[in-house]
């Protein structure tokens, strides 16, 4: 066993292999705090026949970590949920540029939460034990890699901060990388400007650079196995050049087709050309054929880009593609609106529920259990693309890119005290081409404020690209899913014109340099103006009223104690009041009563049912009471449920009054004025001052009251 422990970020961090899952071809235990993640990998002896690297991640919550036992019927885990899934995503995107091109394996990389102190993240760990059991394994790996959390706190910049100080922060950045470049940057934050953002991930490098270092004292110490016996696919060469030879000049034409249907026709037509030709000489080489053409497709789109600044759409670099924008389009629904740019649309729809709406998650990270009252939702079905799959469930990609876009419109919403909703949105990608989680949060602004939901501003996103030969770098603004697939980067930048809330990139080469980073955060900034510029020409602000069909909430704040009142004996009271009214009624332990209803008017019923039950009697108010019983001196009226007082016979009328039911009977219904409270607390009403008050005539003087 060899266990090395240092600090970082002010906190204890352990670094230990040789005692758990020994049979892994590599394994690493993090402790971070009392965080502690078990990060194991394994990979095939033998090449599989994919055209691609088999590499899956999978990150799993355990909820004994946190002393919890799970949820639901069956109290095991199951299937991973969205947060260990976005996890695994995070894992995946940095490390897989890191394996050497041709390694064909099967690999596999697990991580398994195993105690979460509920301060200390085991995601940004999670990168750095992931690594060092890659480099102690025989699994190809080019360089040791790392992950760090950057967040703000009063000006501040601050590595790993914990759950606590993120709750104060402006800023969640979860940037990996070598010592040297970056190769995932993922996160969040409130309107920040690109320039801070800049200066953020220089310090994120810097603590990566410090985590590598850490890593790498830890590995001298580790007996490290001798790399797999392992080949790339080798290439024949006499195929190679008459594919290329008759693929060329050809595919060069087929990127100066613009539209992207017939530049696929045409990409197509090639293939099947040259298969046939070569079929009869090379009859076993039609998979390999058919990877020398993707490769010649890749090499023509960049070099067209690098030589000439044209790209395949028949765009500049820096161009971004028409936009039209509209919103009502779905009458019955809250709120909607499409974004259409280029070949990429996005149809966003907004539901405006209530408290009982709210999404309810489990979590290792927190002591109670977390409650979510906004949601988005992105949905990419096959026929965006033109194609006809199986639908199976959401999956990981249309998890990720709804967490981006839910977290680039999170920062712009009201808060709930002053607008208390619950948000659902749902983005339907109707079409694709390139960057539709960003089309999603442009669709997804504009539909909240169809809605009505007060955002603090319009929030627009975009896509860059990058192509990099050696020395020769082009960036691109809003890339095409072309771009995004034979291209270099993908990285998404969403704000307001105030700043940036949402980030993410990914990269397919070794690392990314600042310099290039500073550049693609300019050119966005840019792209976004001009996009938001579109989106104001509709849309420049919220409406004013809500759908027809939307709820409307009403909150008032009642004494805690009240509350047994308002639900009554097993919950009669309030059941009566929702069922008389229609409204849907949430009381918290703090006395805060939420009523929500579609008729404004049942609401307000509601409300003025509780606040009738909850108030306290008020000295020289007039209220109306129910009689509940006379006597020979006076009668006992309820002005209140459960809160009597005497109306004395005095106060009946101007006039003498002989015989109190001469005025009042019992159930009668009579408007009368508090007039006094005694120290034992009776009450002393008047129906003749009620009158008089509400008249504006003269009192008569009172009898004294019988004793």
């Amino acid at each position: 066993m060899h266990r090395m422990e240092t600090t970082f970020a002010g906190r204890p961090l352990i670094l230990e292999t040789g005692r758990m899952a020994k049979q892994a071809h590599g394994a690493c235990l993090v402790t971070y705090g009392e965080t502690v993640a078990l990060c194991t990998v394994t990979a095939q002896d033998r090449p599989t026949h994919l055209p691609f690297f088999p590499l899956t991640v999978e990150y799993r919550e355990r909820m004994y970590a946190a002393g919890k036992i799970p949820g639901g019927f069956f109290k095991r885990e199951s299937r991973p949920g969205e947060g260990e899934i976005l996890t695994a995503r995070l894992i995946d995107r940095p490390i897989r540029p890191m394996f050497p091109k041709g390694f064909q394996h099967e690999t596999q990389v697990m991580i398994h939460v195993l105690s979460a102190d509920q301060e200390n993240a085991a995601d940004v760990i999670s990168v750095i034990g992931v690594s060092a059991a890659l480099m102690m394994s025989k699994i190809p790996f080019a360089a040791a890699v790392a992950g760090v959390r950057v967040g703000r706190i009063q000006g501040q910049w601050v590595l790993n901060p914990t759950f606590q100080q993120l709750e104060f922060s402006d800023v969640d950045l979860v940037v990996a990388g070598t010592a040297d470049a970056m190769l995932m940057v993922e996160g969040g934050s409130i309107e920040v400007s690109e320039e801070d953002l800049m200066e953020a991930l220089t310090i994120a490098q810097g603590g990566l650079k410090d985590l590598v270092r850490i890593q790498e004292e830890f590995l001298k110490g580790v007996e490290m196995q001798a790399e797999m016996s392992w080949t790339a696919v080798e290439v024949n060469q006499t195929l190679l050049d008459r594919v290329t030879s008759m693929s060329a000049d050809p595919m060069g034409k087929a990127m100066g087709i613009a539209d992207k249907a017939e530049r696929n026709t045409a990409i197509s037509t090639l293939r099947e050309t040259v298969m046939s030709a070569l079929a009869e000489e090379f009859p076993d080489a039609q998979n390999a054929i058919g990877e020398m053409l993707g490769k010649s497709e890749k090499k023509a789109m960049r070099k067209q880009i690098l030589e000439k600044g044209i790209r395949a759409d028949g765009r500049k670099v820096d161009e971004i593609r028409p936009i039209t924008v509209e919103t009502k389009i779905l009458p019955r629904t809250h709120g909607s609106a499409l974004f259409t740019r280029g070949q990429t649309q996005a149809l966003g729809v907004v539901t405006l529920g209530t408290q009982r709406d709210e999404q309810r998650m489990e979590t290792i990270n927190s002591a109670t259990e977390v409650m979510k009252s906004f949601m988005l939702h992105y949905n990419f079905p096959p026929f965006s693309t033109g194609e006809a799959k199986p639908i199976r469930g959401t999956s990981r990609r249309e998890q990720g890119h709804g967490n981006l876009a839910e977290r680039a419109i999170q920062p712009l919403l009201p808060a709930f005290e002053d607008f208390p909703y619950t948000i659902r949105v749902v983005s339907e990608v109707l079409e694709s081409n390139g960057s539709s989680s960003m089309a999603s949060v442009c669709a997804a602004s504009l539909s909240l404020m169809d809605a009505g939901v007060p955002m603090r501003a319009a929030c627009a996103g975009v896509a860059m690209g990058l192509i990099k030969e050696g020395d020769s770098v082009a960036i691109l603004t809003d890339i095409l899913g072309m771009e995004d697939a034979l291209g270099d980067m993908d990285f998404k930048v969403a704000g307001s014109r105030n700043g940036v809330t949402s980030i993410q990139m990914d990269i397919k080469i070794a690392g990314l340099t600042l310099s290039i980073m500073k550049d693609a955060l300019d050119r966005a900034h840019k792209g976004r103006m001009h996009i938001l510029d579109k989106m104001d020409a509709v849309q420049a602000s919220h409406n004013t009223d809500l759908s027809q069909w939307a709820p409307r909430i009403i909150t008032m704040q009642i004494d805690p104690s009240k509350i047994g009142e308002v639900i009554g004996p097993k919950g009669k009271t309030i059941r009566a009041i929702q069922e008389e009214t229609g409204a849907q009624i949430n009381i918290d332990d703090s006395g805060t009563i939420s009523i929500s209803s579609v008729s404004g008017e049942g609401g307000e019923r509601a409300r003025a049912r509780i606040a009738a039950m909850t108030q306290s009697p008020e000295v020289g108010a007039i209220y109306e009471g129910t009689v509940k019983s006379t006597t020979t001196f006076g009668a006992f009226v309820e002005i209140l449920p459960g809160t009597e007082g005497l109306l004395h016979i005095s106060e009946l009328q101007d006039a003498r009054t002989m015989n109190t039911e001469d005025v009042v009977k019992k159930g009668d219904i009579v408007r009368v004025k508090l007039l006094s409270i005694d120290e034992k607390g009776k009450m002393r009403l008047s129906r003749k001052a009620a009158i008089a008050q509400e008249s504006g005539a003269a009192l008569a003087p009172s009898e004294p009251a019988a004793e």
